[in-house]
């Protein structure tokens, strides 16, 4: 088979593969992420496309996230028996490998290797510090609606009842974590991560849903509030190590373990950790499972999660309404699945079993 093969913006350090699946303390105790050392993750994700038919392309995402503090993307390669090559969605800089294969080919093939590191982070939200402070442009772009996550309507105005009394822009922000929480219901039927169109869900008063939902009112009841905020669109790479089997991995194939986490920007802190998502996915997943919000497993990730978080999750990008290269075809409301185009088809990008894909993850260390 003639291979394309490209690889870019490789790691500078050399990487041995360690044996078996991330290490895993699974001792219950608090749920307290702290910022200290990084782990760094190899990520394969290969597509085969099993009927093609017509023009047949694909838009695999690599992880396009540089934060300092908590996470590095270090660098894609792939093969693939078609042409591929690295694009970049201008607005939010989403990355994503998109290969095209020659009419008539029968089994169109592509592999993509991903490395990252990343490492648990947390914030003392009673001691603010010096951040820079936003520019302009960035506090724009991070309070503006998009399709699925509108600002102004009833989305406007739940934020301000919610917001009501609130003193501080960390105020405004507990408190829309707080309503989330105790408002939210994760729903298990909800297919993949669910589709994140907030007015629709307080338009019906159905509040329910997984994490591209929940996430998403917490950020446009946020951008609502004049609070710049983002989702971060990822997949979890690893085990808990705090105990939690809802808030991990459960082995080294990911394929169906997207999750996305979503960010706050608060003055004096920058941007802190929030995903009210996972608390809900603790009260309806962790065993023995239905826990009720009182239940000191929930109170502890609620503590923790806005704020901090656990370094066992892979960041894609914090991209909205994403239109891909060469694709006639809508807009994404968000990139965190591998996407193809058979003709004018897409296959059903939450069926990987059928479209077919498959990501696995394996943690490497520094040499």
């Amino acid at each position: 088979m003639n291979l394309d093969r490209r690889t870019l913006l490789k790691a500078g350090a050399a990487v041995t593969l360690t044996a078996g699946l991330p290490r895993f303390a699974s001792a219950a105790g608090t749920f307290n992420p702290t910022p200290g050392n990084w782990r760094t993750f190899e990520i394969v994700t290969k597509l085969e496309i099993a009927k093609p038919e017509g023009k047949t392309r694909a838009w695999i995402p690599v992880p396009a996230v540089n934060e300092a503090e908590w996470f590095k993307s270090l660098g894609s390669e792939w093969t693939t028996n078609g042409g591929a090559t690295l694009a970049r969605e201008p607005k939010y800089g989403a990355e994503f490998v998109a290969a095209e294969w020659k009419d008539g080919e029968a089994a169109p093939v592509i592999q993509v290797t991903s490395r990252i590191s990343t490492r648990d982070r947390a914030v003392d939200l009673s001691n603010p510090g010096t951040v820079a402070d936003l520019s302009a442009a960035d506090r724009k772009h991070y309070t503006e609606g998009t399709d699925l996550i509108p600002i102004d309507g009833i989305v406007k105005q739940t934020a301000d009842k919610i917001t009501a009394g609130a003193k501080t822009d960390l105020d405004k922000a507990r408190a829309i974590y707080e309503w989330v929480v105790e408002n939210t219901v994760r729903d298990p039927k909800t297919r993949g991560c669910g589709i994140g169109d907030i007015a629709s869900m307080l338009k019906t008063g159905n509040l329910s849903g997984k994490c591209a939902d929940l996430n998403a009112l917490y950020v446009g009841l946020a951008r609502a509030s004049d609070l710049p905020a983002r989702d971060v669109y990822g997949i979890r790479v690893a085990p808990s190590q705090f105990g939690y089997k809802s808030l991990g991995a459960s082995s080294a194939n990911i394929t169906k373990a997207q999750h996305c986490r979503a960010e706050t920007f608060i003055t004096g802190h920058g941007w802190i950790a929030s995903d009210p998502a996972d608390v809900r996915k603790v009260m309806l997943e962790e065993p023995p499972g239905n826990l009720t919000i009182d239940n000191p497993k929930v109170v502890d990730a609620r503590k923790t999660l806005l704020g901090g978080w656990e370094g066992n999750w892979l960041a894609y990008n914090f991209a909205h309404d994403v239109a891909l290269p060469g694709s006639d075809g809508p807009r994404l409301g968000f990139l965190m699945y591998p996407q193809a185009e058979c003709g004018p088809n897409r296959p059903d990008c939450l069926d990987p079993d059928n479209f077919k894909y498959s990501i696995i993850a394996k943690e490497v260390t520094a040499a």
